[in-house]
């Protein structure tokens, strides 16, 4: 490894303890234990693609724009890409030890991780030297090639699509931080679902932070779907556990439960949203389905560190990732997989209510690449 490798590697690392100790600080107890995943391993619950509009016009209206969605919302990523391409060839001359180094400093800078940037760098290295390649054309796109290959192979078994039960009501439990757009999220879910046909309900369970009731309450007024809250400050259990059973006897076909967010007070949250879902399966067997974790893309790394927290305490399921329009780092996809090894499920890509989308690979990768993809070929 460089010597730039071995001090940038140094230096995220000594970030990284930091950030986990002063984590591990505002906990003064070890969290609960999660019920194993194996407990509700033989559930009857897959269901692939439930909201494929019938219609294969419809279908394809529908694919198109979500394509538009990806080129849109990723066009930041996409252009600071291509600048910090561009400057990594600006003084090229050759292909020596300096210039491996900014490749690699040019790949952390777009959130793609400090692993996966060394691994590329690599191959890039690799590939270069067995074939004397020396054309700055032809490198910008062996770079572009290397990390859509590496994003291909490590998601072969990724399976990003949701899980609804085969019968009765689908449970959804909203994790993360305050302020990354859980709320928001399960609105626009929730808007999505019930235009295809769904039954939805929404769950206020983040009782605590002022406003949340309200929030989702607003959500549900312009989705047109009913909210089943409590007073400010009651037991987030007693709210899922009123839903669920409203959802039962109303024949609901999906809950979305929004929760709290108060990291800093680590245990006591872990040890509420355990509670929760021990209601809900009590309530409805094999349920929640999923348990979605809302990070923010603009937050970059920090994202990573709340996501290894939530990931060791609680069964996270899937990864929601809001504002990936708002950043120039869309690498972070990359780290996410490479890294926590958890499906990126849908995406925030604008502002609108039909902006958060489910997550593709392919729209992914050619939103993110389209335009070293078209000159490659």
């Amino acid at each position: 490894m460089s010597i730039f490798g071995r001090r940038k590697k140094k230096k995220l690392e000594q970030q990284a303890l930091e950030e986990q100790q002063a984590l591990a600080k505002q906990a003064k107890e070890k969290p609960v234990a999660e019920k194993p995943a194996e407990e509700k391993s033989d559930a009857p619950v897959e269901e692939k693609a439930p909201e494929v509009p019938i219609n294969p016009q419809a279908a394809t209206t529908e694919q198109n724009k979500e394509v538009d969605r990806y080129n849109r919302g990723l066009e930041k990523s996409r252009r600071t890409f291509g600048q910090k391409l561009a400057d990594l060839f600006v003084n090229f001359s050759g292909v020596d030890d300096d210039f491996y180094d900014d490749l690699e400093e040019t790949l952390i800078g777009a959130d793609v991780g400090f692993e996966t940037a060394v691994q590329i760098s690599d191959e890039v290295r690799e590939e270069i030297e067995s074939k004397h390649v020396t054309d700055q054309k032809v490198i910008s796109n062996l770079i572009v090639s290397k990390l859509v290959s590496l994003y291909t192979r490590n998601g072969t078994t990724e399976d990003n699509h949701l899980v609804f039960a085969t019968e009765g009501p689908s449970v959804f439990l909203f994790v993360g931080v305050n302020g990354v757009g859980k709320t928001t999220s399960i609105g626009k879910l929730a808007n999505r679902f019930k235009k295809r046909g769904k039954k939805v309900l929404l769950a206020a369970c983040d009782t605590f932070r002022a406003g949340a009731i309200e929030q989702l309450q607003e959500w549900g007024k312009r989705d047109g779907v009913p909210v089943v809250a409590g007073p400010e400050k009651s037991d987030p259990a007693a709210v899922v556990f009123d839903a669920v059973q409203k959802a039962k006897k109303e024949n609901y076909d999906l809950v979305l439960v929004d929760t709290a967010g108060r990291l800093q007070n680590k245990v006591n949250l872990m040890n509420e949203l355990d509670k929760m879902r021990r209601v809900i399966t009590r309530e409805i067997p094999h349920a929640p389905q999923e348990i979605l974790l809302v990070l923010d893309a603009t937050t970059g790394q920090n994202a990573m560190n709340q996501a290894k927290v939530f990931k060791e305490t609680t069964e996270v399921t899937g990864i929601i990732l809001t504002k990936l329009d708002g950043t120039a780092k869309g690498g972070i996809v990359l780290s996410i997989r490479n890294q926590l090894h958890l499906s990126v499920k849908y995406v925030g890509l604008g502002e609108q209510v039909d902006d958060l989308s489910p997550f593709s690979p392919k729209d992914f990768v050619d939103g993110l690449f389209s335009d070293f993809l078209e000159t490659s070929k």
